[in-house]
């Protein structure tokens, strides 16, 4: 049985790790860690867990939990997890951080897009950027996991199999992401009311989103150099779920059966990555509540561009899902332990 703590368990994130996690056959919640609820029931921050689960909130003291726990999930704002993170700490815990404190490799260009100081960049080469359909065998037995982005999640699994293949020009990508109000935490903004975000749509970020240099660095591997691309995000009134389509210029024409061949083989052994028929676009509703991620394509004959499109939910695959995949892999257990969740009808 593993033993889990989470700290920041009281926000969005975090409260899917624990709905997730109770019904893991193998995992245990011993630390529902909350700077903000310390000493609360958990059950009176999230009513859902009512009868479910019985514990008060404890303080976010990574060392102490270092005690208690085999596995730590931060589900915190950026820079905690850099802060606290040790050789000691992790002698005696695995740490998965759902922050972006270790998905960068470069902690100068980290520090540019974020704007706060790295201050651990020693832990940096031992990060293991958590996306197990591209780095599994890293994963096995990692003391530390930079668990991705939700719009890097999307944008990468959606576009990588096409830069790796050589069918496309990634310096031409294009990616127009879109994501529910989840993604934007549980804090209280006067953006994110009810009054400004519903019957509204809005591009934020443009041009300076902080998940650009991730997505470029993951698709630097896949071209095999350095990759610039335009991304540019919208905030849409809906709950969960990410929805990318990136645009590329392919470099030689390319059939819609090469195009499900390329995608078949590259995650035909990839469970929660579902391959659409082509023409078919990806969407949100489709994967809201699971870990699957669906990716699509449209080939435009008439401009020679490829159209790509894909899915998940932010809060699942996009944070605590795929977190909890990476939790898998690393103690040897079953990947899609306490992961089997059917998508929601509606």
């Amino acid at each position: 049985m593993v033993k889990v703590g989470i700290i920041g368990s009281t926000g969005y994130a975090g409260a899917e790790l624990v709905r997730i996690l109770l019904n893991h056959p193998d995992a245990k919640i011993v630390w529902y860690g909350s700077r903000s609820y310390k000493d609360e029931p958990y059950a009176s921050v999230y009513g859902s867990m009512f009868e479910l689960v019985d514990d008060k909130c404890l303080d976010d003291d990574m060392d102490k939990l270092a005690e208690a726990a085999d596995v730590i999930f931060t589900a915190t704002p950026q820079g905690y997890c850099a802060g606290k993170v040790s050789e000691g700490l992790l002698q005696r815990a695995k740490v998965v951080d759902i922050s972006a404190d270790f998905r960068i490799k470069d902690a100068a260009r980290y520090e540019a897009w974020y704007g706060i100081h790295h201050p651990t960049p020693e832990f940096l080469p031992e990060a293991v950027y958590g996306l197990p359909e591209l780095f599994r065998e890293k994963l096995s037995g990692a003391r530390l996991v930079a668990n991705p982005g939700c719009f890097p999640t999307c944008s990468i699994l959606t576009i990588f199999p096409w830069v790796k293949a050589g069918f496309i020009d990634p310096d031409s990508v294009i990616i127009d992401a879109k994501s529910g109000t989840s993604g934007a935490g549980r804090g209280a903004k006067v953006q994110n009311l009810f009054c400004e975000v519903n019957e509204n749509i809005k591009a934020y970020g443009v041009a300076t989103h902080r998940h650009t240099p991730e997505i470029e660095d993951q698709l630097a591997i896949a071209a095999g150099r350095p990759v610039t691309v335009q991304f540019t995000p919208h905030l849409v009134p809906m709950n969960r779920g990410i929805l990318v389509t990136a645009y590329a210029k392919l470099l030689r024409p390319v059939t819609k059966e090469e195009g499900k061949e390329l995608l078949d083989s590259f995650y035909k052994n990839e469970k929660f990555v579902r391959v659409l028929p082509p023409g078919l676009p990806a969407e949100t509703r489709r994967v809201k509540g699971s870990n699957y991620a669906d990716v699509g394509f449209i080939i435009d004959e008439r401009t020679g561009r490829l159209v790509l499109t894909g899915a998940i939910d932010n809060v699942v695959k996009g944070a605590a899902g795929q977190a909890v995949q990476n939790m898998n892999i690393i103690f040897g257990l079953p990947e899609d332990e306490g992961l089997n969740m059917v998508p929601e009808i509606f």
